[in-house]
């Protein structure tokens, strides 16, 4: 394991390098590695370890149309896809990658399966941090390990096809077998990450609530909005406003970003933007970090988790979901993104 140091403060990681993936695959030889749930995370982790050589098995209700999903994937029902409770009764390492809410559902049926020395791994802490409010609480005689990649299931798994890793963090919740930390690597290796650094249940669930509903989507969106809409009532066309506000941000400068940091970004512009930049980007921090105190509250008192379990767990859930983003969706914004992505070089769409 390697340390990091971040001005002072150190991180441990794990890379490829120290851990590579024949390292994984000796780790995990014995192993039959559960997939429970076949929807966000899963296609991904399954397809990249199923790629990566190891054993692998689908746990997903017959009849759903996740359950078609993996079998268009090339999983085989009988063989390595099977209903979620002989998927589990299978399993040495259960992947419990069901959403928040259906975790809470389809507990007491899993929970039978999780017998001694057996790993219970999650890619998110939600259901273990916030047990009182969710009821999954594990046996002590199993392991209870996380790896989080920092991305969607589908960008792990393009990134993984295109020969490249999405970060992930590992954490460790209970060592049961004496192996968690041998095994969670092993996994984070297998399912494509580039490299791990360590957590906790409590700080990954904390960090991803804030960062979903803060600068990876609810405040991306809220900014997106906002500049757009004051462009708009001043007259700029929608191709114009949709270009200055999103277009140019996701195609030109967010790459130069990821490449060598906003400095670097900043450098690559001109002398105008980046006197703009400096000398505004304070007040906006300011402006809004009052707003990420309150979302940080909310998160740390559980009450963004109780809403999350509360509006999930309806019967109307999706036809509720489905309208809001369907505003999202046909709002002037997004269906002027429709038509300038439209206008892209074929090359790039």
């Amino acid at each position: 394991m390697a340390k990091l140091n971040f001005g002072g403060t150190e991180e441990n990681v794990v890379t490829r390098e120290e851990f590579p993936l024949e390292k994984a695959q000796d780790v995990l030889k014995d192993e039959v590695i559960g997939i429970i749930g076949y929807g966000v995370q899963g296609p991904g982790q399954a397809l990249n370890l199923r790629d990566n050589g190891f054993n692998v098995i689908i746990g997903q209700r017959k009849g759903s149309s996740t359950w078609d999903k993996a079998v268009k994937d090339g999983w085989a029902p009988g063989e390595t896809l099977f209903e979620i409770e002989e998927a589990a009764q299978r399993a040495t390492i259960i992947q419990y990658l069901l959403s928040d809410a259906a975790q809470i559902a389809v507990w007491p049926a899993l929970k039978p399966h999780l017998t001694a020395g057996k790993a219970l791994y999650f890619s998110h802490g939600f259901a273990v941090t916030y047990s009182e409010r969710t009821g999954i609480v594990p046996p002590s005689d199993v392991d209870v390990i996380l790896v989080a990649p920092k991305g969607s299931g589908t960008s792990l798994r393009r990134l993984f096809l295109a020969g490249r890793g999405l970060n992930s963090s590992y954490a460790v919740a209970q060592n049961a077998s004496g192996r968690a930390f041998e095994r969670v690597i092993a996994l984070g290796i297998g399912i494509g990450s580039g490299y791990l650094f360590e957590t906790t249940f409590r700080n990954e669930v904390f960090s991803d609530l804030t960062g979903e509903r803060g600068t990876l989507m609810g405040a991306i969106q809220g900014v997106f909005a906002a500049q757009y809409d004051c462009l708009r009532r001043h007259g700029h066309s929608p191709s114009e406003a949709f270009n200055e506000t999103v277009e140019e941000l996701t195609q030109s400068l967010m790459p130069l970003v990821a490449e060598n940091g906003m400095d670097w970004m900043y450098a690559n512009c001109s002398t105008t933007a980046q006197r703009g930049a400096l000398d505004w980007w304070g007040r906006f921090r300011d402006a809004v970090a009052p707003v990420f105190e309150d979302l940080y509250k909310s998160v740390a008192a559980g009450e963004e988790a109780q809403r999350s379990i509360d509006s999930n767990s309806k019967s109307d859930y999706r036809k509720h979901l489905e309208e809001e983003l369907s505003a999202l969706r046909e709002s002037e914004m997004w269906q002027a993104g429709r038509t300038v992505r439209g206008l892209r070089p074929e090359a790039e769409k």
